[in-house]
C-alpha cells in the first residue's frame, strides 16, 4: 500500500472557524461594537473622545460618527458599522438605535441557540417579527401636515435632546425647518426636500446662540481685489462658469517680436481683450461676478473701476446652489450673458468670520437654496454642532416627504413588544420562541434609555409593561430628565416614522445575516514580497506550490 498523500485545500495560514464556535465569535463581536455605543442613547447619552493615529481629536455620541472613526477589524463587526452608515445615508437619525438594537436581537438569539435552537428557525422567526412590529408602528403612528411649522420643531428639538446642542434647540430648530421648508418642492401631493441645498458651514468663535440662518449662500472666499466695493444691494448677480483670462491655445504656437513697439501692440491687445471681457459684464447690467474660474489682474482692475464685486473659483457645487438661490442661470459663454441670466440678491457683503473673510449672498427672493451658518465656542464644539444640525435638517426632511410620527423616548417600542408578545402566542412551535425573543430585543431601547439615566432597568420594564397594557397607547415612554416613566406626547417629543422603520429593518437584516454564519474562513495576510533581484523568499519550484 502506498502511503497516503495528504491534501491541502486551503492556502497554508488560512484559519477556519466551524459551528458554534463561528457563531459565538461573531456575535460577540457585533454585541461588542453595540456596547461601544450603548451608553451614548438618548439625551443622558454619554460622549465619546475619538483620537485618529494623527492625533485629531473627535468628540461625539452620534452612532455613525464613532463607528466610522473607530477602525474596526472583525468582519462581523464591520457589518454593524455598515448598517450604522446606511442608516445615517437614509433617515440620517437613529444610528445608535440601529446598533443597539441589533447587538440585542444577537444577545436574544444566542439564547436560543444555545438551547438547541436552529439559527434558521431564529432568523425565519425575526423576519416575521420584524415585519408585525413595523406593522404595528404603522397602526399607531399620527399623520401631520408636511408644513405645519410648530409641529416640524417638536420633530427638531427632539432630534437635538440628546445632542451638545440641547440647551439651544429652541433657536436651532427654528433654523432648521425654516431651511428644510424654503428648499421643499411639491410634487403631486407629496414633497421632496433634496438636502443638498442646504449648506451647512462651521466656523469656531461665538458660540452656538449665533447660529445664523441665510436667505441665500455664504461663500468662503473673499473679494479678490481690494479697490472693489465690500457691500452691494440690490445686487444683480452673473453666475459665469469660464475664466477672465487670456487663454493658452492648445496647439504650440510662436510669436515673433522684432521691436518693442511690437511687444507693446502685443500687451496692449491682451488689454483690450480683458477689457472687452468686463464690458460685457456691464453691458449685462451686473454689479456682482461670481466666477468659478480664475480672473486677471488686469480684468480685476477693470471690475474694480467700474464698481463691481468679484468672487473667484468658486467651488462646483456652491454655483449650483448660487444659481439656485438668487435665481441666476450659469453662463459658459460670456458672449452670451445678457440681463435675463442674472439673478438677484438683497444684498452681497464681505464679512469678517473670525478671522477669515467670507461673502454672504444674502435676502435672495424665495431662494430655493439655502445656508446655515453653524457657531461654536471651539472647533470640536462647531464640529459636534454641525452634525447635530445634520441629524435635525434629516429629522424634519422625513417627516416632510412622509408625513407620519411617533412619540419619542421608547413609547412606541414599549407597545410594540406587548403586542408581538400577544402575537406570537398565535404561533406555533420554536417560531413562537424567536418572535418572544425579537419582542425583548426591541424593548432593549427604553430600557437603555432608563439606564443612561440612572434609572432602575427592572422598576422601568415594569412600569412601561403596565402603563402600555393599561392605555393601549403609545404615549408612555422613559422622562429621562426627570427619571421616571411619563407621558411623552405631553411633553412634544415626537420622532418620525421613517427613522423607526429604518432601525428596525436595518437592525434585523444585520442581526440575521449574522446569524447564518456557521464558517469563517479567513486567508492569511500576504507576506512582505522579496525585491526583484534579492534571493528573499521561498526556495522556490513546484514543491511549494499548495494543491
Amino acid at each position: 500500500m502506498s502511503a497516503q498523500v495528504p491534501i491541502v485545500v486551503l492556502k497554508e495560514g488560512t484559519t477556519e472557524t466551524k459551528g458554534n464556535q463561528a457563531q459565538r465569535n461573531n456575535i460577540t463581536a457585533a454585541k461588542a461594537v453595540a456596547e461601544i455605543v450603548r451608553t451614548s442613547l438618548g439625551p443622558r447619552g454619554m460622549d465619546k473622545m475619538l483620537v485618529d493615529t494623527l492625533g485629531d481629536v473627535t468628540i461625539t455620541n452620534d452612532g455613525a460618527t464613532i463607528l466610522k472613526e473607530i477602525d474596526v477589524q472583525h468582519p462581523a463587526a464591520k457589518m454593524m458599522v455598515e448598517i450604522s452608515k446606511a442608516t445615517d445615508n437614509e433617515v440620517g437619525d437613529g444610528t445608535t438605535s440601529t446598533v443597539v438594537l441589533a447587538g440585542s436581537l444577537l444577545e436574544k438569539a444566542e439564547e436560543l441557540i444555545t438551547k438547541n435552537v436552529h439559527p434558521t428557525v431564529v432568523v425565519e422567526g425575526f423576519k416575521k417579527a420584524s415585519e408585525k412590529a413595523i406593522e404595528t408602528l404603522k397602526e399607531i403612528a399620527i399623520k401631520v401636515d408636511p408644513t405645519d411649522k410648530a409641529f416640524l420643531r417638536k420633530i427638531a428639538r427632539t432630534s437635538m435632546a440628546s445632542k451638545v446642542v440641547s440647551a439651544n434647540s429652541q433657536e436651532l430648530a427654528d433654523i432648521v425647518v425654516d431651511s428644510v421648508l424654503a428648499v421643499a418642492e411639491k410634487s403631486g401631493d407629496q414633497y421632496r426636500v433634496d438636502i443638498d441645498n442646504i449648506k451647512v458651514e462651521k466656523k469656531a468663535g461665538g458660540s452656538i446662540r449665533d447660529t445664523k440662518f441665510i436667505h441665500g449662500i455664504v461663500l468662503d472666499k473673499e473679494v479678490v481685489h481690494g479697490g472693489m466695493p465690500k457691500r452691494i444691494e440690490n445686487a444683480k448677480i452673473a453666475v459665469i462658469n469660464s475664466a477672465l483670462e487670456i487663454e493658452k491655445t492648445e496647439f504650440d504656437a510662436k510669436i515673433n517680436i522684432n521691436s518693442p513697439d511690437q511687444m507693446q501692440k502685443f500687451i496692449d491687445e491682451e488689454n483690450r481683450m480683458l477689457k472687452s471681457m468686463v464690458d460685457k459684464v456691464i453691458a449685462a447690467g451686473a454689479n456682482v461676478l461670481l466666477c468659478q474660474k480664475g480672473i486677471d489682474d488686469i480684468a480685476q482692475h477693470y471690475l474694480a473701476k467700474a464698481g463691481i464685486l468679484a468672487v473667484r473659483r468658486i467651488k462646483e457645487s456652491d454655483m449650483y446652489k448660487l444659481s439656485r438661490a438668487t435665481g441666476a442661470r450659469i453662463v459658459n459663454n460670456l458672449d452670451e450673458l445678457s440681463a435675463a441670466d442674472l439673478g438677484f440678491a438683497r444684498v452681497v457683503e464681505e464679512r469678517k468670520v473670525e478671522t477669515d473673510k467670507w461673502v454672504f449672498v444674502e435676502e435672495c427672493k424665495n431662494p430655493k437654496s439655502v445656508s446655515i451658518l453653524v457657531r461654536g465656542g471651539s472647533q470640536r464644539v462647531v464640529d459636534e454642532a454641525e452634525r447635530s444640525v445634520h441629524d435635525a435638517i434629516m429629522a424634519v426632511k422625513d417627516v416632510v416627504e412622509y408625513p407620519y410620527v411617533l412619540v419619542g423616548g421608547g413609547a412606541p417600542e414599549a407597545l410594540a413588544s406587548l403586542k408581538l408578545r400577544e402575537w406570537a402566542s398565535s404561533l406555533s412551535g420554536r417560531a413562537q420562541l424567536a418572535a418572544e425573543k425579537f419582542a425583548d430585543g426591541i424593548e432593549t431601547i427604553p430600557l437603555v434609555l432608563a439606564e443612561n439615566a440612572g434609572m432602575d432597568p427592572l422598576d422601568t420594564q415594569v412600569q412601561l409593561r403596565s402603563k402600555s397594557t393599561a392605555t393601549g397607547k403609545a404615549r408612555f415612554g422613559i422622562d429621562v430628565f426627570n427619571g421616571k416613566v411619563a407621558d411623552l406626547a405631553a411633553k412634544d417629543i415626537y420622532e418620525p416614522l421613517a427613522v423607526k422603520e429604518q432601525v428596525i429593518n436595518a437592525a434585523t437584516e444585520a442581526a440575521c445575516m449574522i446569524l447564518r454564519i456557521d464558517e469563517v474562513i479567513a486567508a492569511s495576510k500576504p507576506k512582505d514580497m522579496p525585491k526583484p533581484g534579492s534571493h528573499g523568499g521561498s526556495g522556490g519550484g513546484m514543491g511549494d506550490m499548495d494543491m
